[in-house]
């Protein structure tokens, strides 16, 4: 039998919490929550079940307007005990430490699941989406939110510059082979960091296991970092932001 690859982040639970905090890291605040409240339109949908898949400490659940039912799952006890501490006036958002890859201890059922920046830390995404399929209603949105699976591959990607041309540009080494990346979570840490793992597949996969979950991919989005450069590189370094995208978002319907 095939040994499970431990890729939780219990070991990084107070490093990921003391950068993202409460209110997001900058790319949270900056483009994924913004982004996400315009394609589900949370506001105006009072009736809307949300699951959060691998939810982390929660940031998403204090973004959802706050009389929305809420539940999210995360394999990390410490992670959901900090979700449930930032979480702990509202009532109406529940957390389970459970794996993503089986979420049949789940009940409730769902208008709206989101999976953000998670799912490739998650070894089996068949898995995933099937089980979200499970509890998603007829027509329910499922989001994907990805570091961009064709520019964004750890170890197999980086910023070069062509000098004679004086542009920056993105080398990819690697991209159509599913990669399982050793990632230390604190690099300046060396040998004493904690460690989990990533897990590099192409964009044909996700396409691939949404089909075979009972899902239709309705839009893909990619959204460009906000940051901008100053210096000598500065006009070369903003071109290539806005030409290679961080984030890959999917946006599939349940039939």
């Amino acid at each position: 039998m095939k040994n499970k690859i431990d890729s939780s982040w219990e070991n990084s639970s107070k490093w990921y919490d003391d950068i993202v905090g409460k209110g997001g890291h900058f790319y949270h605040q900056e483009i994924i929550l913004p982004n996400l409240q315009k394609l589900l339109g949370l506001k105006d949908k009072p009736s809307a079940k949300i699951l959060d898949v691998a939810c982390g400490q929660g940031i998403f659940s204090r973004d959802v307007p706050q009389n929305l039912e809420y539940v999210g799952v995360d394999i990390s006890p410490s992670l959901i005990k900090i979700a449930k501490e930032y979480n702990a006036k509202n009532q109406r958002r529940t957390f389970f430490v459970g794996d993503a890859q089986n979420l049949s201890f789940l009940q409730q059922k769902f208008t709206h699941a989101v999976c953000i920046l998670a799912i490739q830390n998650i070894e089996n995404p068949l898995l995933v989406f099937q089980g979200i399929s499970k509890l998603l209603e007829k027509d329910g949105k499922l989001v994907l939110v990805l570091n961009h699976p064709c520019f964004r591959i750890p170890r197999q990607s980086s910023w070069q510059v062509d000098e004679p041309k004086k542009l920056q540009y993105r080398r990819i080494d690697r991209y159509y082979t599913p990669l399982n990346i050793p990632i230390q979570m604190n690099p300046s840490q060396r040998e004493e960091s904690s460690q989990t793992i990533s897990f590099h597949n192409p964009l044909s996969a996700y396409s691939s296991w949404l089909k075979q979950s009972s899902f239709v991919i309705e839009l893909i989005e990619e959204w460009c970092s906000t940051k901008t450069s100053t210096g000598k590189n500065a006009t070369m370094e903003n071109r290539s932001r806005k030409e290679f995208p961080l984030f890959m978002t999917i946006v599939a319907r349940k039939l």
